[in-house]
């Protein structure tokens, strides 16, 4: 392929004398995107699959033209493109750099935007080169199991930042709703709307296709299916794909769950060693997460049992088909994934009663989080947990998330807030 055919190729995804569509704006990763690319270094946007990467890389190039970015300085190569099907390698990605100066001709220092980048063998080097020289600001994109965790750590250390993207938040998916929630004041005066769709929020998730059509349970049964096989089983030459979709299956069926690499190889029927490279595998793909116990010791936290999370709840509903059932665990799963957003370190307290998240910074346990659907249900048990575990991290206060319960106690000289859910998500 010449160059003049490239740059045809790359005509159709480039806002060189178009303007696309991006969707709805991301508006929170936008601005930490823009922070990123001023550092100067690689900036590399990971995240599950069908998250929204491209389509943010999209609005971001789209936000700096409108600023006045000139359309030429930017270079969007989606390294997906069936027409480069055979060419990916070190050499082609030189090309189709040397395509773009010659013929586009960029008046000042470009920005050069891969896209699922891990499909180039070896793209490492390229990108280290034109960061050497300051040619160009560099963005890349694909899930942080094929980059961030791989060659990536090596060959490009002390040169790259990272913006982790997520489903939707409940805030992004009442915007994908048309419901705009700036302050407090439209908290209030859309409550009853916004208590509506929490409940379609923990049914169907964040993933913005989903979110956008109508037929969520088949976008989410495919997503689930490409997670398993292609970043799984395909990336690390797995042969059992059932049994790693069992397995993937099991922990979006027992999330926010403690479990035991042991009693899941009894289960499933795969060995030890299997069940601890699997259960990897799917964390890097960040279908699932999971949470250690909170203790000051390193060895104390590898050794008990871990939470498990899944990315999406609509995800998990797809898997388990309980939703009713599991409203509570939703809850709480919600709530893991609104603390990762915000970049929280996070575990769990377990001693004679349990709390569901510690929340450490730097060196210090600054919160600690109890979630309770119906708290009047279980309020002893959900009050002794979090009490118990204000008294350890020595705190005065501590939160219950709970349904529609909004108010303060006084329990033994410590302060207990409750806090709906929906409420809570939107501060």
């Amino acid at each position: 392929m010449n160059k003049e055919q490239i740059i045809e190729v790359l005509n159709k995804w480039n806002f060189w004398n178009k303007n696309f569509d991006v969707g709805v704006q991301r508006n929170s990763y936008l601005e930490n995107l823009k922070k990123l690319v001023k550092t100067g270094q690689i900036v590399a946007v990971t995240g599950v699959r069908r998250s929204g990467k491209s389509t943010l890389l999209k609005q971001f190039i789209q936000m700096q033209i409108v600023q006045g970015e000139e359309k030429t300085l930017f270079l969007y190569v989606n390294l997906e493109e069936p027409t480069f099907t055979g060419l990916l390698s070190l050499e082609f990605l030189n090309t189709i750099y040397q395509a773009y100066l010659e013929i586009l001709k960029p008046k000042s220092k470009p920005y050069i935007i891969l896209d699922e980048v891990q499909k180039v063998p070896e793209w490492e080097k390229f990108v280290r080169g034109i960061h050497e020289k300051n040619e160009a600001h560099i963005l890349i994109s694909g899930s942080a199991s094929h980059i961030v965790e791989g060659n990536m750590g090596v060959l490009l250390t002390g040169r790259w930042v990272h913006l982790k993207v997520y489903p939707l938040s409940f805030k992004e998916f009442l915007s994908f709703k048309n419901i705009q929630v700036q302050n407090t004041l439209d908290i209030l005066s859309q409550n009853t709307i916004i208590k509506g769709f929490l409940r379609e929020y923990l049914e169907f998730g964040g993933f913005p296709l989903a979110v956008l059509t109508s037929e969520k349970e088949e976008i989410l049964n495919r997503y689930f299916d490409d997670i398993v096989t292609r970043d799984v089983s395909e990336k690390y030459h797995i042969r059992k794909t059932e049994k790693v979709k069992t397995l993937a299956k099991y922990y979006l069926t027992t999330f926010s769950s403690r479990v035991s690499y042991r009693n899941i190889s009894s289960f499933i029927g795969l060995s030890l060693d299997s069940v601890e490279r699997y259960s990897s595998y799917l964390t890097e793909s960040s279908l699932i997460y999971f949470v250690k116990k909170f203790s000051y010791s390193l060895l104390q936290q590898e050794k008990n049992q871990r939470k498990v999370y899944g990315s999406d709840t609509g995800l998990i509903n797809s898997a388990s088909l309980k939703f009713s059932e599991n409203i509570g665990k939703l809850y709480e799963n919600t709530t893991f994934l609104h603390l990762c957003r915000q970049e929280k370190e996070v575990y769990y307290y377990a001693g004679k009663k349990e709390c569901d998240f510690v929340i450490k910074e730097g060196k210090n346990v600054t919160q600690v989080i109890q979630v309770a659907y119906i708290i009047h249900e279980n309020k002893k048990r959900e009050v002794e947990g979090l009490l118990e575990a204000m008294t350890f991290f020595k705190l005065q206060k501590g939160t219950i998330l709970t349904e529609n319960v909004e108010t303060e106690e006084k329990i033994e000289g410590k302060t207990i807030l409750y806090k709906p859910l929906w409420k809570w998500l939107l501060q």
